[in-house]
């Protein structure tokens, strides 16, 4: 017997069917076991063999695995002109004329299932959300780095200025000068009034009361101080 008699699988899977022999006494006994195909109801074909003795048989598309009674047939990666009918075939080496073969099983082989708009636009969707957030994370970090620069040139600016010209109390504080201390001299000097000897007046003409007069003048380097005005005035 050959199963399951129906298989519809997608492009790329792999197919799978079983095998089952029983014979009345197959103690001691050879064989060897066929798997063929028909397409469009031709003569069978012959892919694969496995015989008693071979626990696996592999090719690069079919798979073939001994448990015995049963042997397990796989059609790897699928293709659709895979589709058709298949069945195993039994040959016994007594008698050498006898094959068995097996019931047909079909394979449908179609097409891979497309992404469908619905599956087809979160993708997209996602997509454009990714490039959105990118894009706002770069902008975000350019228009940072465009602060940061600001700062520091607003920053070293000032400093220079700071450096260069400094506030107006600073600067008076600099100009500023420490007071003179003025030291005031007292100079003193003798007056003398003298009369003209080469005169001579007779008691009798001399008046009585003479006043003479003197003018005091002072450098312009120094000044009078209230101290020597003091003396002065003493």
């Amino acid at each position: 017997t050959f199963f399951p008699a129906m298989l519809t699988l997608p492009v790329g899977s792999s197919a799978t069917f079983f095998c089952n022999i029983s014979m009345e006494s197959s103690s001691g006994l050879e064989y060897s076991l066929n798997w063929y195909k028909e397409t469009n109801h031709s003569q069978g074909q012959k892919i694969a063999e496995i015989s008693r003795n071979n626990p696996q048989t592999k090719t690069e598309k079919y798979l073939l695995t001994n448990h015995t009674p049963a042997f397990k047939m796989e059609i790897l990666n699928l293709h659709q002109n895979d589709s058709g009918s298949y069945y195993c075939g039994l040959i016994t080496f007594f008698e050498p004329d006898k094959v068995m073969e097996s019931n047909r099983s079909h394979l449908v082989v179609t097409a891979a299932p497309e992404k469908t708009s619905a599956t087809d636009a979160p993708d997209t969707e996602e997509s454009n959300n990714l490039d959105h957030i990118k894009a706002l994370l770069l902008g975000t970090l350019m228009l940072a780095g465009v602060v940061v620069l600001l700062i520091f040139g607003y920053l070293t600016v000032t400093y220079r200025r700071g450096d260069v010209q400094k506030p107006p109390s600073e600067n008076r504080q600099a100009e500023e000068k420490p007071p003179i201390v003025s030291v005031s001299t007292v100079d003193y000097g003798e007056l003398e009034f003298q009369r003209d000897q080469h005169t001579q007046f007779p008691p009798e003409t001399q008046p009585v009361d003479q006043t003479e007069y003197a003018t005091i003048v002072f450098p312009e380097e120094k000044p009078v101080t209230p101290e020597r005005g003091k003396k002065h005035q003493d």
